[in-house]
């Protein structure tokens, strides 16, 4: 892969892809988008009242975070997007042909994150749902090129593992105006 222009951070909910990527966005001086604002108010109730979202649900905001995806892409401006993404149909909307964005799965164990998810505290995604994300979730094919960065250590480290494993290197020199 070229050096990207945009990564997409993908896990399960608590997996920390809110702190991963904003971290990241700010050590490359990229542009950051958090994945649950495209979401409809309706998907919003929804998760919040404790019912998973549908293929049908996830579509619109799917195909939404795309559309951002290729706003950076066009005018040439880097980012980074978190979205859980959990089934190979879903990377395929929003990453698919688009060479220039990286992908990269935290990788962390149902305990882990069900702790996490415990003291997150403000968000609308009912931590009941984190078995429905673990059913949902498809490990990437290699064919799919996605980078995968434990979540065992510090989110730093977690960043650290990700700008070495896509070769980028912290600092504003990466984005372009």
């Amino acid at each position: 892969m070229t050096s990207p222009r945009v990564v997409l951070i993908a896990g399960v909910s608590g997996s920390g892809k809110t702190t991963i990527g904003t971290k990241l966005a700010e050590s490359l001086g990229w542009d950051y988008a958090e994945a649950d604002s495209f979401h409809s108010q309706a998907n919003i109730d929804k998760m919040s009242a404790g019912h998973p979202l549908t293929d049908a649900d996830r579509l619109p905001w799917l195909n939404s975070i795309a559309a951002w995806i290729d706003d950076r892409l066009e005018i040439d401006r880097p980012g980074v997007v978190s979205c859980s993404a959990l089934k190979r149909k879903y990377r395929d909307i929003l990453a698919g042909d688009r060479e220039k964005v990286a992908m990269v799965l935290l990788d962390g164990d149902r305990d882990t994150i069900a702790a996490r998810m415990k003291d997150r505290k403000g968000h609308f995604f009912s931590a009941t749902l984190l078995d429905t994300q673990f059913a949902d979730l498809e490990l990437p094919s290699p064919d799919e090129d996605v980078v995968t960065a434990p979540i065992t250590g510090t989110p730093e480290e977690t960043v650290t593992h990700i700008l070495t494993a896509l070769g980028l290197s912290p600092g504003p020199q990466q984005r372009t105006p």
